[in-house]
């Protein structure tokens, strides 16, 4: 399988895992989780799809004090580096930014709800190292400044996304 691309992802390789378990809820019924779990950093076309749907995340961050920060955030899917930048109007006067500077690792969660009755929630969790970039962001569009910060995808997780 080395070397090989597996259909529907983007990328040089593909290690994924579905897990499913089966647990009991406060009421007591089974409920049945599924989680996909990419070990790489590449993303599926759904998850691709998906991003390109949604316009706002929650960045987490830890500082040099190794306290969490967890911010909503507007990002872009970057197609041609396969990473995730994000930004915002002021980003390089943010602790997220100082964050990133401090220790290079972010995780972005971007979620919705599909619909209320059924409840179906999606979300896409991309974890990886970043990069807190001073320049080039304003290109990224609308509501965006020159200062952004730009995520490697290492490991990304979702549910709900087909």
């Amino acid at each position: 399988m080395d070397g090989a691309s597996s259909a529907g992802r983007t990328g040089p390789r593909h290690l994924g895992v579905c897990c499913s378990q089966r647990r009991r809820d406060a009421t007591g019924l089974h409920v049945t989780f599924g989680l996909f779990t990419t070990c790489m950093s590449e993303m599926s076309a759904a998850h691709i799809e998906y991003l390109a749907s949604q316009r706002l995340g929650r960045l987490a961050t830890t500082g040099a004090d190794h306290k969490p920060h967890v911010a909503p955030t507007s990002f872009r899917y970057n197609a041609e580096l396969g990473t995730v930048d994000v930004g915002g109007l002021h980003v390089a006067d943010t602790k997220k930014y100082r964050d990133v500077q401090a220790n290079g690792w972010a995780a972005i969660v971007i979620d919705d709800l599909a619909s209320a009755d059924p409840w179906t929630p999606r979300f896409v969790e991309i974890r990886g190292r970043a990069e807190a970039i001073p320049t080039g962001g304003a290109h990224l569009g609308p509501g965006f400044g020159d200062a952004f910060i730009r995520i490697y995808p290492e490991k990304v997780n979702s549910f709900g996304i087909a």
